[in-house]
């Protein structure tokens, strides 16, 4: 019974760890952190690194501490909240650097329907040069409309 409850406190931060990335990407990132997540919205780079890498900051050092405290205190039901963040933070990775953003060429020629809606949302997303009148501000969970475009490009063949 306490694996099913601390894979629940997982799976639960997990799917809230959304919700609050996409608070954070709208109303801090694209609001008082501007700064930091503006190079992320231009084309040229003069660097790999971007200043908004340091937002994995937010998540990993508080997921770090859930766990280790968790940890040291007999594997609390917050360390299970701390993986379940640090999980997130690993398919932020894979979605958001690796699928949508390719910064590692791999798996740069998916026709699954659900990566295709992802990139149509994140494009549009990225369609806003400035931190205003963005959309599209979560990762995982998409509005239904990109995977009726997604839908619509793939069967153009595009």
């Amino acid at each position: 019974m306490t694996i099913l409850i601390n894979l629940s406190i997982v799976l639960i931060t997990f799917v809230l760890t959304e919700f609050s990335a996409w608070a954070n990407h709208k109303y801090i990132m694209h609001g008082s952190m501007w700064y930091f997540h503006s190079d992320h919205h231009k084309k040229d780079h003069d660097s790999w690194f971007e200043r908004n890498d340091l937002f994995f900051l937010m998540y990993a050092i508080p997921s770090f501490l859930l766990i280790l405290f968790g940890a040291i205190n007999g594997f609390a039901w917050y360390a299970f909240v701390g993986f379940g963040i640090a999980l997130y933070g690993l398919a932020y990775f894979f979605v958001h650097d690796i699928i949508i953003h390719q910064r590692f060429k791999i798996l740069t020629k998916s026709t699954n329907l659900y990566v295709l809606a992802l990139r149509r949302a994140h494009k549009m997303h990225h369609k806003h040069l400035g931190k205003e009148d963005g959309e599209s501000f979560g990762m995982l969970f998409i509005h239904p409309k990109y995977f009726a475009e997604a839908r619509k490009l793939k069967a153009a063949g595009k």
